[in-house]
């Protein structure tokens, strides 16, 4: 089984962490049966005028007026780097604006804008939306060439709170629609992956996913590609942590050396993880460390979401 496949059949169940949305009053608003992971919901009359865009092509909705301010309530301010220094919203409009995608609308509640217009290192991304909840989030993917570990995937939104976080902690519905979306936009489900909140700096989205975990009754991934992918996930992370905090967090920074803490940690898991339980020692060892250079307690691995169907 491929690491796509594993990807979306690890999509399955998950813990439900957040919720809750974007404003500027403060301070912020949390819905309790959401979680505190997104803050300051956008009242809900404020989207109900997207559903009519449903089906149309992308580009229609995002050069509408009010989506435009829309957008600007949700997308942090600040410089991004997309091949050169830019505001995160020129990049958004970069891969997004002049989209012929149609506009998706699932259950009736989430709504998706997306684009693959990036002139260049791939980009690609979307808008995603519950207009029940007022939660609005975006995704950015591209092939950076400023030394940041690559490709990579970001998720950004004003409502995001904190600087820890793992993706179990993402509303499920979401975490649905972006597999959906990195299969049919050929975006690896593995790579190294980050958030931006309110404040703009950036910071590791923690894969706590279990990719040889599967349902009751169905058959199990091939071992040795789960663990793989498991083991692929763990350094994906490793290396974004060290990444940022070579760079302190800095959405358009640029990096190329290995630290020398980074080269005698290698050389150390190296020597401890050999024998036949050395990809399990491996796994284990790198996201004990992610944890610690992030500066977050440890997320156990878990399933995630179900692939949604539109």
């Amino acid at each position: 089984m491929a690491i796509a496949q594993l990807a979306i059949a690890a999509a399955l169940t998950a813990p439900a962490a957040l919720l809750a949305q974007q404003g500027q009053s403060a301070p912020p608003t949390i819905t309790p049966e959401l979680g505190p992971v997104l803050v300051n919901p956008i009242p809900p009359d404020q989207l109900a005028f997207l559903s009519a865009f449903a089906g149309r092509p992308s580009r229609e909705l995002l050069r509408d007026k009010t989506f435009r301010k829309l957008m600007k309530a949700a997308i942090p301010g600040t410089t991004y780097h997309y091949g050169r220094d830019m505001s995160l919203e020129d990049a958004v409009d970069a891969v997004e604006d002049g989209s012929k995608l149609p506009v998706m609308l699932r259950d009736g509640r989430y709504l998706m804008v997306s684009g693959q217009q990036g002139q260049y290192l791939s980009g690609r991304g979307f808008l995603w939306f519950d207009l029940q909840e007022g939660i609005a989030l975006g995704v950015f993917y591209f092939t950076p060439t400023n030394g940041e570990p690559t490709p990579t995937l970001t998720i950004y939104s004003k409502q995001i709170k904190g600087k820890v976080l793992a993706m179990s902690e993402m509303p499920p519905a979401f975490v649905q629609d972006l597999y959906q979306w990195e299969a049919i936009a050929k975006v690896p489900p593995v790579s190294p992956r980050y958030f931006i909140p309110v404040n703009g700096k950036k910071y590791v989205l923690v894969h706590d996913e279990d990719y040889c975990w599967h349902p009751e009754n169905t058959p199990a991934p091939q071992q040795s590609m789960c663990e793989k992918a498991n083991a692929d996930a763990a350094d994906a992370d490793l290396n974004a942590a060290y990444f940022i905090t070579q760079t302190r967090n800095a959405a358009d920074a640029t990096a190329w050396m290995l630290e020398p803490d980074q080269v005698a940690w290698l050389g150390l898991r190296a020597r401890s993880c050999a024998g036949p339980d050395a990809l399990a020692c491996q796994i284990r060892m790198t996201r004990e460390r992610t944890w610690v250079l992030i500066g977050g307690p440890p997320r156990p691995p878990r399933p995630r979401p179900q692939q949604a169907s539109r």
